[in-house]
């Protein structure tokens, strides 16, 4: 080996060079406050006390990735009534959908509480086949590894004090072990008449009490209340133990990229706003038709029908989307705002028996099969005068939307499984072509597709390749399919996501609650004294009296 300076080998001296430079640059770096890495690659704050954490910048972090601000930080998820349909087909996936693409911290705990005598290692397994059978995302054996560490598991009813007791000592001992800082949510996966036990409960054994900076947050399943009084009576109790910014209303329909999209599409575009209003739109229809009975939910179901169900809650959701104004700002508290605005000028038709119909499908072929109609169900009353399919005309009664029409929809047993809504434009004013270049022309619309297939459609006339001037419908599609290379995630992906960030944005508030409840009470009241729900085939798109409610305004419904 080579001499260096003064009997220094020449590696010796130089690797002392660099360890003079390495400490002058870091002197020099200290002195402008800026953190340093050493050679494992991890960050070590620069040793100068007078420097705060607020000053800390993260060399690794791009201010251009969207995605970092969306990770979720140390939190668990309770969930109760985990063994039922939704916690196994929906929320058990989505919570490894969201680990498997990397926005769930690494101790992320789920604890599930059931009426069921399973051990951990038992509840495990049953998240392992949910997960299996309906994830989004690739099975991936490290991802579900790390999420199995954190899965706990407590067995008993929602009276029982005991069960609640080893509740809180697996919160704490998670706690403990996966470093979730005290930071809960309870997701309330129940039928509606045990919430008001559930958080009692969780007030009780002290649950609900987040330690001094952490928090503890109440996820809550529709329908909120039956009519409006049951829904102010649950809300006193929930807010009894939790703050209200803190409890999360679950409408999965906002979770859906679309709706979300229909933001996009009116505020981040100049083309559709300026005819977004009376001026131009002849009227509004939002459909949400299913292609199933009830299946096995005569329990839940019957009593409730589908304006419980779905209108209260979805459709004047996304009614509310559709003809509010522009917030000021994208946050929970600007888009509750102008949703409120709007739910307040709904007025109702005068006469309810010409303006909303009722019905319940009858049996029929449907899909190449003999279907039972609605009471012939098991578990239904024969009598029963509850709804299957259900259509109201609602007005708007402000500047923007003033004698324009919103028809309401939801069945079951309809021709196919659709959502969507439709923005049906008015004629033009005038038209230079004969009536027979023109009788195969519609009227232009505007229809954004929530589901199956995510996306949107605009329809208008064009001319008919020809030597001859025909005119008739055409349309332009977009699908999330076609022109993203990422699949869209579930939307209980988003929501639960939300709830661990206590992002609000697209969770329904109390107020908004109620006031649903207020347009939809006197309906539900006319109807329980009159008559009783129209029959229609299985199969069908609903019974000829809602054709007849829009045909004597001289229009029809759209065949989705």
């Amino acid at each position: 080996m080579s001499e260096g300076i003064e009997g220094i080998p020449q590696t010796a001296e130089q690797e002392t060079k660099e360890t003079k430079e390495d400490k002058e640059a870091r002197a020099a770096q200290e002195a402008a406050g800026v953190e340093q890495t050493g050679v494992s690659g991890t960050a070590r704050p620069a040793p100068r006390a007078d420097h705060a954490d607020a000053d800390f910048t993260n060399p690794l972090r791009d201010a251009r990735d969207r995605r970092l601000p969306r990770i979720a930080g140390p939190s668990g998820l309770v969930i109760f009534g985990v063994t039922g349909d939704l916690s196994r087909k929906k929320l058990m996936p989505a919570v490894y959908d969201l680990a498997n693409r990397g926005l769930l911290p690494p101790g992320f705990s789920l604890v599930g509480f059931a009426r069921r005598d399973w051990e951990d290692q038992d509840f495990a397994q049953v998240v392992h086949d949910a997960v299996r059978e309906h994830a989004r995302t690739p099975f991936r054996e490290e991802v579900w590894q790390q999420l199995a560490e954190g899965m706990r598991f407590i067995p008993g009813d929602f009276d029982d004090d005991t069960a609640f007791k080893q509740l809180r000592s697996a919160v704490e001992e998670l706690d403990a072990s996966r470093g979730t800082s005290g930071n809960y949510a309870f997701y309330l996966s129940v039928p509606p008449k045990f919430f008001p036990k559930v958080v009692q409960q969780l007030k009780k054994h002290k649950l609900a009490d987040a330690p001094e900076g952490s928090w503890r947050r109440a996820v809550i399943e529709k329908p909120f209340g039956h009519d409006l009084d049951s829904a102010c009576e649950l809300n006193a109790i929930v807010h009894d133990v939790f703050d209200p910014e803190q409890v999360f209303r679950i409408d999965h329909y906002l979770g859906k990229e679309t709706v979300q999209n229909l933001l996009a599409l009116r505020f981040a575009n100049q083309m559709f706003e300026p005819i977004w209003n009376r001026s131009y739109v002849d009227h509004v229809q939002i459909t949400m038709a299913e292609d199933i009975g009830i299946g096995g939910r005569a329990g839940y179901y019957d009593g409730i029908g589908a304006a419980r169900d779905v209108i209260q809650n979805h459709l004047l959701q996304l009614m509310a989307l559709t003809a509010m104004e522009e917030p000021a700002a994208f946050d929970a508290s600007s888009l509750l705002t102008e949703k409120l605005k709007v739910l307040r000028a709904v007025k109702l038709p005068e006469n309810l028996g010409l303006h909303t119909v009722r019905g319940q499908y009858a049996g029929a072929w449907q899909g190449g099969a003999k279907v039972r109609g609605y009471l012939e169900e098991e578990g239904i009353d024969p009598s029963s005068t509850t709804d299957t399919y259900a259509a109201v005309k609602l007005q708007v009664d402000n500047r923007r939307w003033a004698g324009v029409p919103f028809y309401l929809r939801t069945g079951k047993r309809l021709g196919r499984r659709v959502t969507e809504i439709a923005v049906v434009f008015q004629r033009a004013p005038h038209s230079p072509f004969d009536s027979t270049a023109t009788e195969e022309l519609g009227a232009n619309a505007i229809v954004i597709r929530v589901q199956p297939d995510e996306g949107m459609t605009v329809r208008f006339g064009s001319k008919v390749p020809g030597t001859s001037m025909e005119i008739r419908d055409v349309t332009m599609d977009f699908a999330y399919g076609e022109s993203f290379t990422e699949s869209s995630p579930e939307a209980y992906e988003r929501l639960i996501l939300d709830v661990l960030l206590g992002d609000a944005n697209l969770f329904p508030r109390h107020q908004e609650v109620e006031e649903s409840w207020k347009i939809l009470d006197p309906i539900e009241q006319y109807w329980a004294t009159h008559g009783r729900p129209a029959q229609y085939a299985s199969g069908s798109w609903g019974p000829e009296e809602a054709d007849e409610m829009l045909a004597r305004d001289g229009r029809s419904w759209r065949r989705p």
